[in-house]
């Protein structure tokens, strides 16, 4: 069963959304709070795949919860809802830990879609019977089957998102790749959100892999195609 967490202390907007999900075979689970929403997570023995989580909340906002969501599983996708249309509350969420983000007012088509793209692949099966389930670079290895990728034999938590997005940087090695294509790879060519997610998840990547994220030496810009790889630290 796809299991939601829905978190919205609006109860007609909460309500909204789980017959929407309920109605194409979610089953959602339903938080007035960031506190209460926690409780429930802490308590519960089946597990969760998506959490829909509502920025503006009284208490224990959108933002902390997430935070505290995602400091208790990396597998678990999260999107934020919020009413605010500003760039910095859109960034701000994808930073410290979501997947993607819907703008209010949505309609139910936007966000059954979104949904839909995050469960497929935040559910991606692991590697279980492939000739190799380790893909090398450098000081790196990517263990395709317990989905952890480690730096010096260190390992670097990564959410699925971030594993899916190392995945195909790994099978192309310093090969420069646009937004477009890792979009398209990793969110799925349906994906009708803003290419920017891509941009704040490299972000992200390069604050967990590199020494320095402002100088980057493995995951390098290239100017005017995108994103690739290295190889070699230059």
């Amino acid at each position: 069963m796809k299991r939601i967490l829905i978190v919205e202390d609006e109860a007609a907007i909460r309500e909204f959304e789980a017959i929407n999900l309920k109605r194409v075979g979610y089953e959602t689970v339903e938080a007035g709070s960031g506190e209460e929403a926690l409780e429930i997570y802490d308590s519960d023995t089946e597990g969760f795949d998506i959490a829909l989580l509502d920025v503006m909340m009284p208490g224990m906002d959108g933002f902390a919860l997430c935070k505290e969501l995602r400091q208790r599983s990396d597998s678990i996708g999260i999107i934020m809802l919020t009413a605010k249309s500003q760039e910095m509350d859109k960034i701000s969420g994808l930073m410290i830990g979501a997947d993607d983000y819907v703008t209010k007012p949505f309609s139910p088509t936007e966000l059954l879609a979104r949904v839909d793209s995050l469960y497929r692949r935040v559910s991606k099966p692991s590697v279980a019977k492939a000739p190799s389930t380790e893909l090398k670079s450098g000081r790196f290895v990517l263990d395709l089957r317990s989905h952890a990728l480690l730096k010096d034999g260190k390992n670097i938590e990564l959410t699925q998102v971030e594993f899916q997005i190392m995945e195909y940087f790994f099978a192309n090695p310093d090969e420069p790749i646009s937004r477009t294509t890792i979009l398209h790879k990793v969110w799925g060519s349906d994906y009708f959100g803003e290419e920017k997610i891509v941009d704040v998840n490299i972000r992200r990547l390069r604050i967990k892999i590199e020494e320095d994220a402002s100088d980057p030496k493995f995951i390098v810009t290239v100017w005017g195609r995108g994103y690739k790889w290295s190889t070699t630290e230059d």
